[in-house]
């Protein structure tokens, strides 16, 4: 995944579904909080980092530095099927509540 200068993952919960995050390049802004829009944890993340949401929690992550931010995500149990790929933030917004 790729996030641009400024920009965000968008505020997002999976209720059922943990997720495991790994910042291979860049920095960034981590919320969450059990409450939407309300963040118990705030931390600033950088190359190497790697960030472990728990179901059931809102979170976002906020590009703050100069150069994109290249990061990976693993779900478990899985939640999109194998192989797949979203190009766009777009896409994968628009395909969120498909699986």
């Amino acid at each position: 995944m790729n996030i641009g200068v400024g920009e965000d993952i968008g505020l997002e919960i999976h209720p059922t579904l943990d997720q495991f995050l790994r910042i291979e390049d860049g920095q960034g802004l981590v919320q969450m909080g059990k409450n939407k829009g309300i963040y118990d944890f705030q931390a600033n993340v950088y190359d190497d980092y790697v960030i472990v949401i728990p179901a059931g929690t809102w979170h976002n992550l906020t590009n703050t530095g100069n150069k994109p931010i290249k990061l990976y995500s693993i779900y478990a149990p899985p939640q999109h099927p194998y192989g797949t790929v979203h190009e766009t933030k777009a896409i994968a917004m628009a395909s969120e509540n498909h699986y």
